[in-house]
């Protein structure tokens, strides 16, 4: 079987390393494409996963990203056009294969929340299945889950919050965090700790910037900003480390010469950095949900519309609310980076693998 996934943005690239492992594990040829956008090309070299990049991200203002879309999905389609046949097969016989495929380059294609595959797909005429966590990216599910037929998500999210995305009937839950999934394999390294020169006997705070750039979060996060004042001072004072890591290149050099902050230039290890932090603070959500599956306390100071898997990790107390940033305990912990001894969910991560694949069977 041939199968396409998209990668968008970094954290998509933890989400579908496992499914891309599992796949070409079981004998499956597997191509990928990636947008140049964050760190997502990095990591698919650290990872050392071969990929085509294809295409940038466009801007923040929906116009932009309208021709984002356009522009990349044209391009996702030329691309699968003239992908080349797979190794030791000569060209009669990759024509034969895809006339056996009705014309198509690929038996599916897969994408956590990537609109371009979606579009792409569609013209092309290959199934295709989304997965993502947050159900109020409203612009973005309104075009991948009515074009997909496969939408793959936490079973926290109450199907009917979907339906109005042309979801209905194409819904496949899976249990847990998705972290719970793709660090299911995941032991923490130290090598990050030394790499970033930080001493473990001191409180380490990770810390990650707001999604200016997501549609879903447009307006001036002012809590975030008393939390990073208040961990330069604590810097000063109490010899708080803290690592800030930028969402988007832009937001890099606001923070770089902030005294007591530690800004990486490169992808890092960012899974090992959070299990032997004391603390996590992030205005987004998958730094959050990492922290949660590796039992590192954490708060989140997103002031957006809060989605299902938040509430319910809240309800549980497993991650908090941040409501100003005095609440903050910034000590040292127990049990940072030691062995979980068997308290950590770690799931396997076939079971996405073979929902993504559903659009297949049905």
């Amino acid at each position: 079987m041939r199968v396409w996934i998209d990668l968008t943005n970094s954290p998509h690239v933890l989400v579908m390393r496992p499914v891309i492992e599992v796949l070409r594990e079981d004998g499956h040829d597997v191509k990928v494409t990636a947008r140049d956008f964050a760190q997502t090309l990095q990591l698919l070299d650290r990872f050392g996963l071969e990929h085509t990049a294809i295409g940038r991200h466009r801007g923040e203002r929906l116009a932009d990203k309208a021709v984002g879309l356009a522009s990349r999905s044209t391009a996702l389609v030329r691309w699968a056009r003239g992908v080349h046949a797979p190794r030791g097969v000569v060209p009669s016989q990759a024509s034969s294969s895809r006339r056996r495929r009705g014309g198509r380059p690929f038996d599916i294609a897969l994408g956590h929340g990537s609109n371009d595959v979606s579009v792409a797909a569609r013209l092309l005429g290959i199934p295709c299945s989304t997965t993502f966590d947050y159900e109020w990216a409203t612009v973005q599910h309104q075009v991948n889950c009515r074009l997909t037929q496969g939408v793959v998500v936490p079973d926290a999210i109450p199907p009917e919050r979907l339906y109005k995305y042309g979801a209905k009937g194409k819904i496949h839950g899976y249990e847990g965090l998705k972290e719970e999934y793709y660090l299911a394999d995941f032991d923490p390294d130290p090598v990050v700790l030394e790499l970033l020169a930080l001493d473990r006997t001191r409180p380490i705070v990770v810390v990650r910037t707001p999604p200016e750039v997501s549609l879903y979060h447009r307006f001036e996060n002012d809590l975030f900003a008393d939390v990073l004042t208040r961990l330069r001072a604590a810097a000063a004072s109490d010899g708080v480390q803290s690592v800030v890591l930028p969402r988007t290149d832009a937001q890099r050099p606001q923070l770089r010469d902030v005294p007591g902050f530690t800004v990486p230039e490169q992808a890092i290890d960012a899974q090992s950095l959070i299990a032997y932090a004391d603390l996590v603070i992030s205005a987004g959500g998958t730094m959050n949900r990492e922290a949660v599956a590796l039992g590192t306390p954490v708060y989140t100071t997103f002031e957006g519309r809060l989605g299902a898997v938040d509430e319910r990790l809240i309800a549980q107390g497993r991650l908090r609310k941040l409501t100003a940033a005095d609440e903050l305990k910034l000590a040292k912990r127990d049990s940072a980076g030691e062995a979980d001894g068997g308290s950590r969910i770690r799931r396997d991560p076939r079971r996405l693998v073979d929902l993504l694949l559903s659009p297949l069977s049905s």
